[in-house]
C-alpha cells in the first residue's frame, strides 16, 4: 500500500452526492413540506379466530397475521413464555428455538397418533440435499453413523454391577423385647428358665 495521492476524478462515482441539488438525503433533511409517519390509509385489521402471539415491543398487530399454526401443547406454552420477554433478550430467541424443536417432536407424535408414519428423510429435504449438496449429506450421514457406533460401543462395554449381598430381615415377634421392658440380662434368663 502506498501513500500516493489518488486522482478522484478517475474514480467512477466519486463525489456523486457532492452536488447539493442532487442530494439523496434531501427528503430526510427537509421535512417542512412533508407529512411524518403514516401517510396512507391503514388497511382493515384482520380479525383472527385463533390465538396470535405478539411481541411486547409493538402496541398493535400488523393488518394481516398468520393463523395456520396457533400455539398449542408444550411448544405453545414455551412460545407464550418467550413472548413475555423483549426481542432484545436472548432468552426470547432461545425459548422460541426450543419451542420449534419440541413442536417437531409433537408433530411426529401427532402423526403417529393418527396412524400416519412420517417420512422424516423427505421432510428433512434429503432428496434436495442429495441433488445439490452431496458432500454435505455424506458428511452428515458419516457423523451420524460414527456417533451411533460410539454410542453402541459405549453401551456394550458397560459392565453390570456386582450384586450386593442381601441382608436377611427377621420377622418381628409378638412378645415385646426384654430390653424394652426394662429387664436386665439376668432377669431375662430367670424368665426363660421359669
Amino acid at each position: 500500500m502506498t501513500n500516493a495521492l489518488v486522482d478522484t476524478a478517475a474514480i467512477p462515482g466519486w463525489g456523486i452526492d457532492a452536488d447539493p441539488n442532487n442530494n439523496p438525503t434531501y427528503p430526510m433533511r427537509h421535512v417542512e413540506n412533508q407529512t411524518r409517519g403514516l401517510s396512507w390509509p391503514r388497511p382493515a385489521q384482520q380479525q383472527p379466530d385463533v390465538e396470535i402471539l405478539q411481541s411486547i415491543e409493538y402496541n398493535r398487530r400488523p393488518a394481516v397475521v398468520g393463523t395456520s399454526t396457533p400455539p398449542s401443547g408444550l411448544s405453545g406454552m414455551i412460545r407464550r413464555l418467550a413472548f413475555r420477554r423483549s426481542e432484545s433478550d436472548w432468552w426470547h430467541w432461545l425459548l422460541l428455538m426450543g419451542a420449534d424443536r419440541i413442536n417437531v417432536v409433537e408433530g411426529v407424535v401427532q402423526d403417529l397418533a393418527r396412524g400416519t408414519v412420517p417420512n422424516i428423510p423427505a421432510e428433512m429435504g434429503v432428496r434436495a440435499e442429495w441433488q445439490h449438496n452431496k458432500k454435505g449429506l455424506a458428511t452428515k450421514v458419516g457423523v451420524g453413523v460414527a456417533l451411533g457406533a460410539v454410542l453402541v460401543f459405549a453401551l456394550s462395554r458397560r459392565k453390570p454391577k456386582a450384586a450386593e449381598p442381601v441382608q436377611e430381615v427377621l420377622p418381628p415377634t409378638d412378645a415385646p423385647s426384654p430390653m424394652l421392658l426394662g429387664m436386665g440380662d439376668d432377669q431375662v434368663e430367670e424368665e426363660t428358665l421359669a
